[in-house]
């Protein structure tokens, strides 16, 4: 399997990028005010991405050698992908008021920056590291 590597990494840097994007648009119009981010297509949309997303990092999770999670970025990277799921929820579905749900989704995508940052420089500081921090 490790002859698909190419394949499933960029498979899933795509599905990352474009769930991330969808969750961005779905949370930036409901605080709008918009009815359609919640509708069952859009949902069922965002379920078949992330389903994707979570093969594709399953299967490079077997082809890779574990020597390379050594420094823990990968279980820092799991952990914030915990608490970003969480904050999308109450985002999008469980905020209470309007202002709960704006503070969740800018948590979220904040978090979802650094998940991004972590993954590009394979180090459990992701942003910070890059500034030097």
């Amino acid at each position: 399997m490790i002859e698909f590597y190419p394949q499933i990494k960029h498979a899933h840097i795509g599905l990352a990028l474009l769930s991330g994007s969808l969750f961005a648009l779905r949370g930036a119009l409901l605080l709008a005010g918009a009815r359609w981010p919640g509708a069952a297509p859009v949902r069922y949309l965002s379920y078949t991405i992330d389903t994707a997303l979570l093969t594709a990092a399953m299967m490079l999770l077997t082809i890779l050698p574990g020597a390379l999670y050594a420094n823990g970025w990968l279980a820092v990277k799991v952990a914030l992908l915990v608490v970003y799921v969480v904050l999308g929820v109450f985002a999008l579905r469980r905020g209470r008021t309007t202002q709960a749900r704006a503070v969740c989704y800018v948590a979220a995508l904040l978090v979802f920056a650094q998940m991004y940052f972590i993954a590009r420089t394979h180090h459990p500081f992701g942003v910070f590291y890059l500034l030097g921090w």
